[in-house]
């Protein structure tokens, strides 16, 4: 595969998508204020690197939700793969598995998780908690039964984002032949049911966060905090994780890029529930950069998709490859010999300055 970087990927996939296709994948919401500033708020902060530190090779294995993972880098929920390619999350799912990356299915799907799971790498579940908990209940059940390890529930979207561009393009709905295949209810003979939609309830609260964590003994984490009380508030429900994510400012137009928002919430939750970055990653120094300011993992939405669409399974092997070998070289030449080697000393910031904890 030719491309050198997440950018040329970027292009590729753009030249081969239908427009429509493309703009689903790479839209935000509104004026696009928030998927701007998710890439641009890494090119404001610099690295200074540390040298003659002798840290040797840098490692990158980590464990995460229990979960043992070949590198800090987790593929984020994108749904609506087989829109990219034919053998769409089947082929991620084979890419992520063959480099011990945490793959994350989005609820969206477009192959059921039990197909997917099949590749054998770890996976997690992203869960849109639904106002029917009789089919919620289900859900997770089914999510159990085909071996996820963990629960990542979108807490951000109330409400569906309005994205212009999709009305622009009169993008409604999927193609004949293609659903969000996690959204069939299971028969008793493991037949699938006529697929539902997925439902946005702005009566989502922290009762049924509560009520998920006494259901499953899955780990949770939730996907879509950015305010430090609400950090805090999670501590108390018994969640695993965070994701800081502005859903790759799809949701909410004009919210600062998770970059800028992760010092103070890794203030608010300390040590106490690890902190997974989403949203505008593109190259290995950004995520050098998440973990300098707190975050134990990135996650990468858009550049698999790219990846996807270009060359399938082996385009988002190579995606992972280039991540990977980027972050190596990145801590090597910071003077780290792991991703919890990196800290705030490392950072120089031009135009914003995050409180950072000093305790």
């Amino acid at each position: 595969m030719k491309a050198l970087s997440l950018r040329e990927l970027e292009a590729a996939a753009r030249a081969l998508l239908e427009p429509g296709i493309h703009d689903l994948f790479a839209g935000g919401s509104d004026d696009e204020v928030s998927l701007r500033a998710n890439e641009d708020a890494f090119a404001r902060v610099g690295l200074v690197p540390r040298v003659l530190r002798g840290r040797g090779a840098p490692r990158l294995d980590t464990e995460l939700l229990g979960c043992r993972a070949s590198m800090p880098i987790v593929l984020a929920p994108t749904a609506f793969h087989r829109l990219a390619h034919p053998e769409g999350e089947r082929a991620t799912a084979r890419a992520a598995a063959a480099a011990g990356a945490i793959y994350t299915v989005s609820m969206a799907s477009t192959t059921a998780i039990e197909d997917i799971a099949q590749a054998g790498g770890p996976l997690w579940f992203q869960l849109y908690l639904q106002p029917d908990r009789g089919f919620t209940e289900a859900l997770v059940r089914r999510v159990e039964a085909a071996g996820c390890k963990a629960l990542v529930v979108t807490v951000d979207s109330p409400v569906f984002g309005r994205r212009e561009r999709d009305l622009r393009n009169g993008f409604m709905d999927l193609p004949a032949g293609m659903c969000c295949e996690n959204m069939r209810p299971l028969g008793p003979n493991c037949e699938r049911g006529p697929a539902r939609s997925i439902a946005f309830s702005p009566t989502l609260s922290w009762a049924d966060v509560d009520w998920l964590r006494e259901l499953t003994s899955l780990p949770i984490a939730l996907k879509g905090v950015l305010h430090p009380e609400d950090a805090k508030r999670a501590l108390d429900s018994g969640v695993d994780a965070l994701f800081v994510s502005n859903h790759g400012g799809r949701q909410l137009d004009t919210v600062p890029a998770p970059l800028e928002l992760l010092p103070p919430i890794a203030d608010a939750v300390g040590d106490r529930l690890p902190l997974v970055l989403d949203g505008g990653v593109r190259r290995g120094t950004d995520a050098l950069k998440a973990f300098a300011l707190g975050a134990r993992a990135v996650a990468i939405g858009r550049p698999v998709l790219w990846g996807l669409a270009v060359g399938g399974e082996a385009g988002v092997a190579h995606v992972l490859t280039m991540l990977r070998s980027e972050l190596e070289r990145a801590l090597a030449l910071c003077g780290c010999g792991s991703a919890d080697d990196a800290s705030p000393e490392l950072l120089h910031f031009s135009r914003w300055e995050p409180r950072w904890r000093t305790s």
